[in-house]
């Protein structure tokens, strides 16, 4: 898994509108391509009386699964562009319908781009995007003499804590990529004389989601 990536959170909803026709742009967060499938199949039945539902997906860590469709526009105006949108944002595990209702004035091949283009990012904009990082859950526990230097070096490397309890001594949870988890435990460990004992508690996925630590399912 690579180390980290962007993904749709939470998805979203954009309209643009060009020259009377409506550019309706749903974003969804899916984690296979059974899932991508399932919810373009839902935006046609939702909205069936449009003449287009044009669609883009990309799912895995490396976008194994990347495809788009033009449903009935002319090739490579609406679903190529849809899907440079995602992969030019670097977000994984998404997809996104845009659906057009024909407004009577035709836009030409570069208006088709630049429509489709927009309701994308329209939709992007509209929908919660987060860094999911891989990395460990770290258990730091420590007597109240070397909780300065724990948190002086916590706040040194932004890394905020998860959880704390204080008792006769310190117990703090915090998350770590990977790529940072032995360089803290020993900052820790040379800051605190070897007194501060950490145990991991596991991999996990986790992202900053409004300022807060969060682990991803």
């Amino acid at each position: 898994m690579t180390e980290q990536c962007k993904i749709v959170y939470q998805g979203g909803e954009g309209e643009i509108v060009e020259k009377k026709s409506r550019f309706i742009a749903t974003v969804a967060p899916v984690r296979s391509e059974e899932e991508a499938l399932a919810f373009i199949e839902a935006m046609r039945k939702k909205y069936w009386d449009a003449r287009h539902n044009c669609f883009a997906y990309v799912v895995g860590e490396r976008n194994e699964f990347a495809r788009c469709s033009d449903d009935g526009e002319p090739q490579g105006t609406a679903g190529r562009p849809m899907l440079d949108v995602l992969t030019g944002e670097m977000i994984h595990n998404a997809a996104v319908v845009v659906t057009r209702y024909f407004g009577g004035v035709l836009l030409g091949t570069g208006g088709l781009v630049r429509a489709y283009s927009g309701a994308v990012k329209a939709g992007l904009a509209s929908s919660v995007i987060i860094t999911r990082i891989q990395g460990v859950k770290l258990e730091i526990s420590t007597d109240y003499t070397g909780l300065g230097k724990i948190q002086y070096i916590l706040g040194q490397r932004g890394i905020r804590i998860l959880n704390s309890e204080y008792t006769q001594a310190v117990r703090l949870e915090v998350l770590l990529s990977g790529e940072l988890t032995e360089q803290v435990k020993t900052e820790i460990t040379e800051g605190t004389n070897g007194q501060a004992v950490l145990c991991e508690k596991g991999k996990c996925c986790f992202a900053e989601i409004d300022g807060v630590p969060t682990i991803l399912e």
